[in-house]
């Protein structure tokens, strides 16, 4: 990514997300995003991209062995969730008291 100017993206931590294409593609199942990676333009979403693992002991993990994780996946493979059409939206922003606010282009809601 271009170092000089911050990519401005509308999903954020803690959103309900829909995996639009990929092998976790499901358009009617929302996920939760747990982490937006700016600089690389990806996103870790709860249950998707899961690979194994393989740890060596240490002090917190004693045992070591295979470990099933979340990996990243590019966020222009996913779209927001709006709760009331049901569905996956694009967002359009606009200020509202000085502050940004993000709205559903489906249904017209707030996103929170």
């Amino acid at each position: 990514m271009n170092k000089r100017f911050k990519p401005k993206f509308n999903i954020k931590k803690g959103d309900s997300v829909v995996v639009i294409t990929g092998d976790d593609k499901d358009l009617t199942k929302p996920r939760k995003v747990l982490e937006v990676i700016v600089d690389k333009a990806r996103v870790l979403v709860e249950g998707v991209n899961i690979v194994t693992k393989h740890t060596k002991p240490s002090a917190q993990n004693t045992q070591g062995g295979i470990v099933k994780v979340e990996a990243p996946i590019a966020i222009s493979n996913v779209m927001l969730w709006d709760a009331k059409s049901k569905g996956p939206s694009k967002v359009k922003r606009s200020r509202e008291k000085g502050k940004l606010i993000r709205i559903a282009k489906k249904s017209g809601e707030v996103i929170k």
